[in-house]
């Protein structure tokens, strides 16, 4: 029979960014095509978003994609006008969004994972609004993220953060994912990849699984905080507002690397997208 779709596509709606993939499957693997990211805060401005999202659903059509799957994670989940988003969202991509949880989130981003670094990696996704710890049957989400930060400390949190991120991290349980070797996933990471490896434009062949030490980590802190808000802005990865809120994820990757017991990471391009698409 015809078939009218001969690659799928799978669309994440975050709280700072929408990203599209257009992927096939070979082997039960999910295989990239095309990757599209819009920065786009959610709340602040549902038109942008809904114009966003057609574009989305023209060019997963124009390249032979079908859209299996929509996610809308932290943002959604707070969101009061949820019913009416989600009608709005439907109605452009013609399929019914799924709002998930903390916890499926994780489970999603490990599937992806975990199919290229194993059964025994620990995920991190940083995102907008949350970060989701991912081990095996073991699965956190914790309501803290780039954008969340920013929002609380600025740009260029100060002593503050310190203060607040010991207060923290006595409400949360990180032990079970502790010393354990890990992938972080989400916008964050990436864009903390690109600049640590100074990779000009994003490459998921040249980020994947490179490896980044806590120094790395301190080292772009130093320089981005050093630079002012324009030039963060026009820097490889940190492109549409991503500048504003990057130094803030930042703090929060090293204080988790701290907590961790860890002095590396992976970066992967891999994450809920993906995950989306595995079954």
């Amino acid at each position: 029979m015809f078939n009218a779709f001969p690659h799928i596509a799978s669309i994440d709606i975050g709280s700072h960014s929408t990203i599209l993939l257009v992927a096939k499957k070979e082997d039960g693997n999910v295989k990239a095509l095309v990757q599209k990211i819009e920065v786009c805060r959610f709340g602040e401005d549902m038109e942008k978003l809904y114009a966003i999202l057609a574009g989305f659903r023209s060019l997963a059509h124009s390249l032979g994609a079908e859209i299996k799957a929509v996610a809308m994670t932290e943002a959604m989940r707070k969101a009061e006008n949820q019913d009416e988003i989600l009608q709005k969202i439907e109605k452009i991509l013609w399929i019914k969004p799924r709002v998930i949880s903390g916890e499926e989130e994780a489970e999603l981003s490990y599937k992806a994972v975990s199919k290229v670094y194993g059964q025994e990696i620990l995920t991190v996704d940083v995102g907008g609004g949350s970060t989701e710890f991912s081990a095996g049957k073991k699965f956190l989400s914790v309501p803290v993220g780039a954008l969340e930060l920013f929002g609380r400390m600025g740009a260029i949190p100060g002593p503050e953060y310190k203060k607040w991120a010991k207060e923290y991290f006595k409400t949360i349980n990180l032990k079970p994912f502790a010393k354990k070797d890990s992938c972080f996933v989400g916008g964050t990471a990436v864009a903390l990849g690109m600049l640590a490896k100074e990779i000009k434009q994003f490459d998921a062949e040249a980020l994947e699984g490179q490896t980044i030490f806590t120094a790395d980590i301190e080292r772009v802190i130093i320089h981005l905080s050093n630079l002012s808000k324009e030039l963060r802005n026009a820097m490889p990865g940190l492109e549409h507002g991503r500048g504003d809120v990057i130094i803030c994820g930042l703090y929060w990757i090293r204080s988790l690397c701290e907590k961790l017991k860890i002095d590396s990471i992976k970066i992967s391009t891999l994450g809920l997208r993906f995950g989306l698409l595995c079954d």
